[in-house]
């Protein structure tokens, strides 16, 4: 019975927030969002631990300036998803502009399949999605929702562009499969790892738990490592995807230690860009909460 009412919640929602205007639908995305921020205080320790963490001179108010922002962009995300069935390619460019389309091609003209590189910045369902109506669908990492209902809905919303989805929990056969085919898939590398499925690499100045399984694959199939984000330009009132050259790998022959300075590249591609847009990133994530052998715990709570 709860999977149901769980199922029948999302799917009104979705409905309903697909029928109003988009403007309606994202100032109601981000009320929400500023609600439900507001009445969970676990978020709210996390975000401003976090930014604490990684800009200790920063003043408080700042700090808050930086959660209202991410809390709008979480709930515009919200609004913009519900409008995934009226995007198309001919009307996507009013929502999405791409920046940067040359270096993701050169990545792709190699042959041997592209790693798209991303986090969890702005509206970033929408990166792959808007993509995808480019002309460029992909595959992109999942992790199951528990109510396998609900789990449809979304994919179901998420596929509408042509992209399609894999298990990450059964992933390593069917990402290899699409890359050797010259194909795409969408990678979100940076939030905290289990100690078994990462290396410790600095993420703002403090070693954090980062999956490795991107420079595994990447140094294996030698696919290109093509870093694209997503971040709302106020001066276009447009979300801007930029792409970034491809990322050089590094190869000495020693594994592990090649595994852990590409990882560590890759990290730092992601810093940079959450460094330059810091109200746009999901800070209320334990990025650091996977602490290396014997080193007490991070947060305090």
């Amino acid at each position: 019975m709860r999977e149901w009412l769980e199922y029948a919640v999302a799917w009104t929602g979705l409905k309903l927030l697909g029928l109003l205007p988009r403007p309606a639908v994202r100032f109601v995305g981000a009320s929400f969002a500023s609600v439900a921020y507001a009445f969970r205080t676990p978020l709210r320790r996390a975000a401003m631990f976090n930014l604490k963490l990684a800009f200790p001179d920063w003043s408080e108010a700042k700090r808050e300036d930086v959660i209202r922002g991410m809390i709008r962009q979480i709930g515009w995300m919200a609004g913009e998803f519900s409008q995934f069935p009226r995007y198309t390619r001919k009307n996507i460019e009013r929502v999405v502009v791409i920046d940067g389309a040359e270096n993701f091609d050169f990545g792709q003209r190699r042959g041997k399949g592209v790693l798209f590189l991303t986090g969890h910045m702005s509206a970033w369902e929408l990166s792959s999605f808007a993509h995808a109506l480019y002309g460029h669908p992909l595959h992109f990492l999942v992790r199951p929702i528990s109510n396998a209902r609900v789990d449809a809905l979304i994919n179901r919303y998420r596929c509408l562009s042509g992209n399609r989805p894999i298990d990450k929990n059964k992933s390593a056969r069917a990402i290899l499969k699409v890359l050797g085919d010259g194909g795409t898939v969408g990678i979100l590398s940076d939030h905290n790892t289990a100690l078994e499925e990462g290396v410790f690499v600095d993420f703002f100045g403090i070693p954090a738990s980062t999956t490795s399984g991107l420079a595994r694959i990447a140094l294996r199939t030698d696919a290109a490592v093509v870093p694209g984000f997503l971040s709302w330009d106020d001066s276009l009132q447009k979300y801007r995807l930029r792409f970034e050259p491809p990322v050089e790998l590094v190869r000495t022959g020693d594994e592990e230690a090649d595994v852990r300075e590409n990882t560590q590249r890759f990290t730092r591609v992601i810093e940079d860009f959450v460094r330059a847009h810091p109200g746009q990133w999901l800070w209320v994530h334990k990025r650091w909460k996977t602490r290396p052998p014997g080193e007490p715990p991070i947060y305090p709570f």
